[in-house]
């Protein structure tokens, strides 16, 4: 099971937030620790770590040579993002422009030591014409993986530019592209992670899915029922929230590993209200709920992002989240976390 893990941005450095902004190194990586410890796997440079939204490509290279670096040795289990990002989507003319990004993405990392998660593609959704374009550049990828990797279906709702992705806009037929993509390739594809925040479209697929292919839900809405499963089967976890939630997390997986099933669903089922709250539209910024909940927690010192998105949320959502925390015993030091608060309120001129 993997938790997606946020970066900590570097609150004192002269740098313009239009800019992405500069990575505090030592607080990243010490919270990465922090959820190896509690034996969750990380989704390296991930969009969680707002990839694609501050963290650049280079960054990202960075972050997962520096992550392997500090886990070395906890046997905690690595994935890393690999995408086009560091193209201009707005310049691609070709697919070949976006196979060989991908490609250069893919070596950087395997030769880092690093396994893939093949993260969707902006460029791809914006020169791609027909489900072919996406089956000709996913086929030459995956070839070139050392290792099986993990594909990841990421909604509209998460990254608008995404729409349409597998060549269409009809969900269904996306996923039978999808699964197309996984049957020319099932030796290359250790799972699939769908973020469609649609369980029935996750529970769907997963049965149609190779036998040897997991499925890693990325429904932040719903993962406890996912988790769990039914009589045909369950969904891996590969989800932003836990690490937001990453105590209750590991509590919950160990309770499940155990066989017993309530404990689990009744660990997790309190966090799915402050999951919805963090997660709801514009999704997309939902980074700013994850990384303000790590703020109250006392896991850095400050409540400044990467590329200013500390600011993407009205005052209500922060509200919520410290109420929603509190009721599901996810504030671990409750005195700090209202201290800071108090000052976080103050701020936007609400006294008392």
């Amino acid at each position: 099971m993997f938790t997606a893990a946020h970066v900590v941005a570097d609150p004192f450095a002269d740098v313009a937030p239009s800019s992405g902004g500069k990575i505090d190194w030592e607080a990243t990586l010490q919270y990465r620790r922090y959820l190896a410890e509690l034996g969750l796997g990380i989704a390296e440079a991930m969009d969680t770590a707002q990839r694609g939204m501050g963290l650049s490509w280079a960054d990202s290279l960075t972050l997962i040579r520096e992550t392997q670096k500090a886990l070395s040795g906890t046997g905690v289990p690595i994935y890393n993002g690999c995408g086009t990002d560091h193209l201009d989507p707005g310049t691609v003319r070709t697919l070949d422009d976006v196979t060989a990004a991908y490609l250069e993405q893919v070596d950087a990392i395997q030769q880092s030591g690093g396994r893939l998660i093949l993260m969707a593609s902006r460029a791809l959704a914006r020169v791609a014409k027909t489900p072919d374009d996406y089956l000709k550049v996913y086929r030459t990828v995956l070839a070139r993986a050392e290792h099986p990797v993990v594909l990841h279906w990421l909604g509209s709702m998460f990254d608008p530019s995404l729409a349409g992705y597998w060549g269409t806009d009809d969900l269904t037929a996306a996923r039978d592209v999808a699964l197309q993509v996984i049957a020319e390739s099932t030796a290359k594809v250790d799972g699939i992670k769908i973020s469609l925040l649609d369980k029935q479209r996750e529970i769907d697929m997963r049965r149609m899915l190779p036998a040897s292919v997991k499925m890693y839900t990325g429904d932040d809405f719903n993962y406890p029922e996912l988790i769990a499963g039914d009589e045909a089967g369950y969904s891996h976890a590969l989800l932003g929230i836990f690490d937001a939630i990453a105590p209750a997390a590991s509590h919950a997986l160990v309770a499940l590993a155990q066989g017993d099933k309530q404990r689990f669903l009744d660990t997790l089922e309190p966090t799915v209200p402050l999951s919805r709250r963090i997660f709801g539209a514009p999704t997309q910024f939902y980074k700013t709920g994850v990384v303000f909940l790590a703020y109250l927690n006392g896991h850095q010192s400050h409540f400044v992002m990467l590329a200013g998105h500390q600011a993407m949320r009205p005052l209500p959502y922060f509200v919520d989240i410290f109420r929603m925390a509190d009721q599901a015993g996810l504030l671990r030091d409750p005195d700090l976390a209202a201290s800071r608060m108090r000052q976080f309120l103050a701020f936007y001129g609400v006294q008392g």
